[in-house]
């Protein structure tokens, strides 16, 4: 009998998930309300990344953002 040979994706494994952190949101938009005024360039570093909120927060940011209207 031959011998099967099998192709391996990586797709076998359990995905490796990133260690996360927890703060609250009070402190993120501390840090983050203080990094944007003095315009630290390490925020342009996360830009792309993906953040995990709650759905409730989602939705309210969302509304929120439609409401927004630049100033004239």
């Amino acid at each position: 009998m031959r011998p099967r040979l099998r192709l391996f994706t990586g797709d076998d494994r359990d995905p490796v998930l990133p260690p996360t952190m927890t703060i609250t949101f009070g402190e993120l938009m501390s840090i983050l309300d203080e990094a944007s005024r003095r315009q630290r360039t390490w925020l342009k570093d996360f830009s792309e990344d993906g953040v995990q909120i709650p759905e409730d927060l989602y939705e309210v940011l969302t509304e929120y953002h439609s409401q927004v209207r630049p100033g004239a």
